[in-house]
């Protein structure tokens, strides 16, 4: 059996403590230099930078979010162990730790950080597929001629920098394909690393809860559980056939799953589809005052996001939930693509005006798509609207002082509804 010291990154026999360096972070399997799909998730993004960034606030439960109004977009492990859990309201969180420091998303921050850690990752492998600032998959397969070393050193050496260079951490998850590294990932958070190898893939998946394949949300479950279906045992049971004609292609997808069997590749040309962002209220409202003030802040929030990775996009969408969780999805095309929130936020709240009398609202998002780079935003000018170019042009302005003042140091006063 093949081990490996997370800490000194020395190959030793399998042992409780690392012989060189007495650390009791070791790493053994049979497989552990044989696999090379893997999976790093870093540990409560947001928060850690925010930690990072303010020491006072190390050894105190920090949640990363909205006002009392709005959601948890990360919550530190301290929060967690308390129940606390992304996308939760901010009313909730509060109440199940009080005690837990707020703080405000700076997701500037956040991607200057994201492409720290994907520099990182290039140094590995040419074949990274992102699936948010804070994750990706890697295909490390042959590279070990490159580097000198198996994948699995390589990953350890990765986290290691990430916490020394960049002061956070994450988790790896190493296995023979996407699926199952991604499972592995989250088996041991913070600062895990797990293996799961081919020969012992039934045998571990065997009493496992469905809810572990990706993408499995509430409704998906409800399903299954009408099935009968809750773990990958009770899968195992069903015919292909019997799976697609219930489920659909979903039936298909799962059918393979419950074998471990996942033939998708890592792939680096994924691209970024959309870009987002929503919050859940309080009380359900239909006050069109207090939804406009959410609307421009999630707008300012999704330009933020669509400059910092020099995107743009031709369709703005408008989401909302109502409280029996229905929900209206509105978008319109823009003819020129843009990243300016003050365009963002004028065409959603176009949409809104039209569908706001069929709330009362627990939510509302907004977001963009269709995405294009920086250089094919606002080409042109609006003749219904010749003050368009002023303002974008004062939002860039603002955008500078924030950058060198700090994102307090300029509001617009709808920012404050």
């Amino acid at each position: 059996m093949h081990a490996l010291c997370r800490e000194c990154l020395s190959l030793i026999a399998p042992a409780r403590r690392c012989p060189k360096c007495r650390s009791p972070r070791v790493l053994a399997h049979e497989e552990l230099f044989d696999l090379s799909i893997a999976h790093m998730d870093c540990d409560a993004f947001f928060a850690s930078v925010e930690k990072r960034d303010n020491p006072e606030l190390a050894d105190k439960p920090v949640i990363v979010g909205g006002a009392k109004r709005g959601v948890v977009s990360t919550a530190c492990y301290l929060a967690r162990i308390r129940g606390v859990r992304s996308a939760m309201p901010m009313f909730q969180a509060l109440k199940l730790c009080p005690d837990a420091v707020v703080v405000k998303p700076r997701m500037q921050a956040y991607v200057e950080v994201s492409r720290q850690v994907r520099a990182l990752m290039d140094e590995l492998t040419p074949v990274i597929e992102p699936l948010s600032l804070d994750e990706a998959f890697m295909d490390l397969t042959g590279t070990e001629k490159l580097h000198g070393a198996p994948p699995a050193v390589m990953l350890a050496r990765l986290v290691k920098r990430m916490k020394d260079e960049l002061g956070i951490t994450g988790s790896i998850g190493l296995s023979h394909n996407k699926f199952l590294a991604k499972v592995a990932s989250d088996l041991d958070k913070p600062r895990g690393f797990s293996v799961i190898g081919k020969a012992e893939t039934q045998t571990f998946l065997r009493d496992k809860p469905v809810r572990l394949i990706w993408g499995i949300g509430p409704a998906a479950q409800e399903s299954l559980d009408k099935a009968g279906i809750r773990t990958f045992n009770d899968l195992l049971r069903w015919e292909q056939q019997d799976l697609i004609n219930r489920f659909g292609s979903m039936g298909d997808r799962l059918y393979h799953l419950a074998r471990g069997q996942d033939h998708r590749r890592v792939s680096s040309r994924t691209p970024l589809k959309s870009i987002s962002n929503e919050t859940t209220f309080f009380e359900d409202t239909q006050n069109m005052k207090t939804l406009d003030g959410h609307l421009w802040r999630l707008a300012e929030k999704v330009a933020d996001r669509a400059k910092a990775r020099a995107l743009a996009g031709r369709v703005v969408t408008l989401k909302l939930k109502r409280a029996n969780h229905s929900a209206l999805t509105r978008r319109t095309s823009l003819r020129d693509a843009t990243q300016i929130a003050d365009q963002i936020y004028r065409t959603a709240r176009e949409l809104l005006e039209h569908a706001v009398d069929e709330g009362p609202f627990r939510l509302i998002g907004c977001g963009i798509s269709d995405l294009v780079p920086e250089t094919q935003a606002d080409m042109t000018a609006d003749l219904l609207d010749p003050q368009a170019g002023q303002r974008a042009d004062a939002e860039r302005a603002a955008d500078k002082i924030r950058q060198k003042f700090g994102e307090g140091a300029i509001l617009k006063g709808r920012a404050l509804r």
